[in-house]
């Protein structure tokens, strides 16, 4: 991490992933399981997970934009069946709940084609019992990951962590009553946007994931 006009910022995902690993070390967490959300979330923790000697998985979640204006998002979802929606956004924009359904049809297809192709025909990690560590880059508005911890929940996971590298104050305050446990090192009061606590903040494609779970499934069996 380094200071951009006296702002701590991330160089880029890899070291952020490895200033939240440090945050999380003195822990412990009873039989861990970190599942990133895709994608840039992935690559934040397969830090994590080297760094607990912990199983690495992805939680799929997508958020639900409105028709006309898709980076307002109106809810999320996220494997397991789980939905969301923002009923001040709904109210505010007058969604119909036939645009509701339709968007959230086209997002859970693309939700299902994402977890079948980062998994790679590996089932999902059970969590029964399991304290989830969720993992994203960043916490905006938090939907998608309200969306995820309830997804975590109703995969039977004991407790529930989120840790991310940078996340507005308000939003992580608000998650603090979701998650058992929240760890964020870094809550900047002029939050503006995930990608601004970055010096680079690039996408990250489908091939990358498939290739941090399987580096990660490699060296927990011991694999080259």
């Amino acid at each position: 991490m380094r200071y951009v006009w006296g702002m701590r910022r991330y160089a880029d995902r890899v070291q952020a992933g490895r200033v939240l690993a440090r945050e999380m070390a003195a822990g412990p967490f009873a039989e861990p399981v970190v599942l990133g959300l895709p994608r840039g979330g992935v690559v934040v923790a397969a830090e994590v997970a080297t760094a607990l000697a912990a199983p690495l998985d992805v939680l799929v979640v997508r958020k639900l934009g409105v028709p006309w204006h898709p980076e307002l998002g109106m809810g999320a979802i996220a494997e397991r069946g789980v939905v969301l929606l923002n009923d001040e956004v709904v109210r505010a924009t007058g969604v119909s709940a036939a645009d509701i359904e339709r968007v959230r049809r086209r997002e859970e297809a693309e939700l299902r084609r994402r977890a079948e192709t980062y998994r790679q025909g590996r089932p999902p990690r059970d969590l029964a019992g399991a304290t989830a560590i969720l993992v994203d880059d960043g916490l905006a508005t938090g939907f998608t990951a309200r969306a995820a911890i309830e997804s975590a929940r109703r995969g039977g996971a004991e407790r529930v962590v989120l840790a991310v590298p940078v996340g507005a104050a308000d939003t992580v305050r608000e998650l603090r009553r979701m998650a058992d446990e929240v760890v964020c090192p870094l809550t900047p009061r002029d939050f503006v946007a995930v990608g601004v606590w970055y010096d680079d903040f690039r996408q990250v494609g489908d091939g990358e994931v498939v290739e941090l779970l399987r580096r990660s499934a490699d060296s927990l069996s011991g694999g080259s």
